[in-house]
């Protein structure tokens, strides 16, 4: 029997043998590595940066936030456009860029060169971001495999924001404060060569015109959230203009935006996506784990170098396990998502953070080494377990076709998230700090109101002060901070529990879904045998089908996978145009997944 393949003719997609998956696994986290660095490293040189430029409030402000405001706004623009063009041609235009702009940034002499780098960086690592994930979903097609890859994954990006503070402490401590960005030269040169050789090229299928104008309205919008959100964090009046116009602005075009996808034929981003409980959840629960992690990051860095009196690299040291513990669970994430399924995953990591947040509240005003060790490896271990099962569900529930939109969804989640949480829990500190420092005895109201902007302030005051109303405002607002901080940490916890609570509408077992193409061709492979493309089986002759109740290898079994058949939609709803393509779930054989002209021969 012969089946005619009438599948839409797509380019071939990018894989190569095992050993090569994993080379190009170890390409694609070096980015990642270098670009989370830097969300990170330039903190620690704001002192040294500041005395060297003398910038002005407004321009240190923009020369913090340029990379990150940057960077998220471009996410959609540029993962969309690599699906369209192709992801290896974008990754490695993001390299060039991002070491060039890296040089600019080190030998910057004024404040306005240091802000322009940081923008051109923001762009590279826009460029680079959602193009390693979306090379990762393509390369690895067997959802085992891709969990294992999408664990170190995330794990790296873990190791890079927690390694920038001691990196950076250490050279500034030895060198000057653009050796934070010159570090990214000689990465970016070794990566830029290897890249090219290595990594493979894809695309999605989508065809006709790319949206620009829905790109530059997406770009607008998540622009102008993140720069209200991030106004809202500084403290800035939630109603006044400079926060809530860019947040009004930027909702306005998000909303047109998700319109006039709808109406596109060929859309940037295919908004059926959002109709798929598992893809929503996911990106709700990268929403909150970040809301969680940021704000509660910054609040530590505060808490370890002004209250216990740590220096910025004791402070990074101190952050360490936390960072070791997210390695393990990016390392053990493939296993437990296998054993115990994305619901009980994603939703037992928030409970378990939660708890690691209650926890800390038994921190005081002395330092407790141990309790603070306990509580970060657990808060590590948590949080990447659920970063790690959220990102590898959303992954996987997108087809391939548009995997370069689902990851830049996904790293602009992380991005609001990261925002919203530095705002969010920013807030509740300050208005639960702000009031013991109210009435301290023989200070000024003027200087209690200073004192209340900030810890930091509050010491620099109680110094001019002196004497025992110095003393009496410097234990004061020790006092507020640490009450504060206590507060906080029970929001925070809050928080993580509606994630768990979300986290139940994810599937009860891990899925292996398969592209509709993908699946023809498996299915062609079947009834012709294996052709020039396809190698042939070891245990069958040229054209000689396998038997449907022959025993398949271990690799074949899809263990740990459950296959799961949607029912066909109607034929009137598919001619409506409102039915989503059916997408078969089928067990993670190798057959089913290898796409055609990848030169690998079926096991």
């Amino acid at each position: 029997m012969s089946r005619t393949n009438t599948a839409p003719a797509r380019p071939p997609a990018a894989t190569g043998d095992g050993a090569n998956r994993w080379v190009v696994l170890v390409v694609l986290c070096v980015s990642l590595l270098v670009v989370a660095l830097d969300a990170t490293i330039l903190h620690v040189a704001i002192p040294s940066l500041t005395e060297d430029l003398r910038p002005s409030s407004t321009a240190l402000l923009w020369i913090v936030d340029a990379y990150p405001l940057i960077c998220a706004s471009l996410l959609i623009l540029f993962g969309t456009l690599g699906d369209r063009v192709g992801r290896r041609r974008i990754l490695l235009l993001g390299y060039a860029l991002f070491g060039i702009a890296s040089a600019v940034a080190a030998l910057a002499t004024e404040p306005s060169v240091l802000i322009g780098a940081r923008v051109l960086l923001g762009v590279g690592g826009a460029m680079i971001m959602p193009a390693t994930l979306s090379i990762l979903r393509a390369v690895f097609p067997d959802r085992r495999e891709r969990a294992t890859a999408i664990g170190v994954w995330t794990a790296v990006a873990a190791i890079g924001a927690a390694t920038g503070p001691v990196l950076g402490g250490f050279l500034v401590e030895h060198y000057w404060w653009g050796s934070v960005f010159l570090i990214n030269i000689p990465l970016m040169a070794l990566i830029l060569p290897l890249g090219r050789r290595l990594l493979p090229e894809s695309r999605g299928t989508a065809g006709g015109p790319w949206d620009v104008l829905g790109a530059l309205m997406a770009a607008a919008g998540v622009l102008g959230c993140v720069l209200g959100v991030k106004r809202a964090g500084a403290g800035d009046p939630i109603l006044a203009f400079p926060t809530a116009g860019p947040l009004l602005l930027g909702a306005a075009l998000l909303v047109l935006f998700v319109r006039r996808q709808k109406r596109r034929t060929h859309p940037l981003i295919d908004m059926r996506l959002f109709s798929r409980a598992a893809f929503t959840t996911s990106v709700g629960c990268i929403v909150l784990a970040m809301l969680a992690l940021v704000g509660l990051q910054l609040i530590a860095v505060q808490y370890l170098q002004l209250v216990l009196g740590l220096s910025p690299l004791e402070t990074g040291l101190r952050l360490l396990p936390l960072t070791f513990a997210a390695m393990a669970a990016g390392a053990t994430g493939s296993y437990t998502l296998r054993r115990i399924g994305p619901r009980r995953m994603v939703g037992w990591g928030f409970v378990l953070t939660a708890a690691a947040v209650l926890l800390l509240t038994f921190m005081g005003q002395h330092d407790r080494p141990l309790l603070l060790t306990v509580g970060f490896v657990l808060l590590g271990f948590g949080l990447q377990t659920t970063l790690f099962s959220a990102y590898e569900s959303m992954l996987s529930e997108a087809p391939q076709r548009s995997a370069g939109a689902a990851a830049s969804i996904g790293e602009t989640s992380y991005q609001l998230g990261a925002g919203m949480g530095t705002a969010l829990l920013g807030s509740v500190m300050n208005a639960a700090y702000a009031p013991g420092l109210a009435a301290v005895p023989g200070v000024p109201e003027e200087a209690s109101r200073a004192a209340a902007n900030s810890l930091g302030e509050a010491y620099q005051v109680a110094g001019q002060l002196g004497g025992a109303a110095g003393g009496a405002l410097h234990q004061a607002a020790r006092h507020a901070f640490v009450g504060g901080l206590h507060i906080t940490l029970f929001v925070s916890a809050g928080l993580l529990l509606l994630g768990a609570v979300m986290a139940r509408r994810l599937p009860r077992v891990m899925e292996c879904p398969v592209d509709v193409e993908e699946a023809v061709e498996a299915m062609s492979a079947e009834d012709f045998g294996p052709d020039d493309s396809r190698g042939s089986d070891e245990r069958h002759g040229p054209g000689e089908p396998r038997g449907a109740d022959e025993p398949r290898g271990p690799h074949e079994s899809g263990e740990g996978c459950e296959p799961v058949r949607r029912p066909r939609p109607t034929e009137a709803a598919e001619r409506s145009g409102l039915a989503e393509p059916s997408e078969p779930r089928v067990p993670a054989t190798r057959e089913a997944i290898e796409p055609a002209g990848s030169g690998r021969p079926a096991h």
